[in-house]
């Protein structure tokens, strides 16, 4: 039987499937979106699809602390968009 790996919101740190969460991922080329694949090279952070923790960590400088830099805004409503498109 295969294995399917587990992976934890950031925000609420419950634990999921990896295909049932929001994975948003930063490239080396310094780039943040929205992965849907869940296969894109780079950093990446889980969330799951509560409309809780997904406002909370966009509202909340969770990106800055998950990617360890500055995030300008737009980039923030770029992945908001890329969500909501999705859902």
């Amino acid at each position: 039987m295969k294995k399917i790996p587990q992976r934890t919101c950031v925000i609420c740190h419950s634990k999921f499937d990896k295909r049932d969460l929001l994975r948003i991922v930063s490239d080396n080329s310094g780039e943040i979106f929205f992965d849907p694949t869940g296969k894109a090279n780079g950093r990446g952070a889980y969330l799951c699809k509560s409309e809780e923790c997904i406002n909370q960590f966009l509202n909340k400088n969770y990106l800055e602390r998950a990617f360890k830099r500055k995030v300008e805004k737009e980039v923030v409503e770029r992945v908001r968009q890329q969500i909501s498109n999705v859902k």
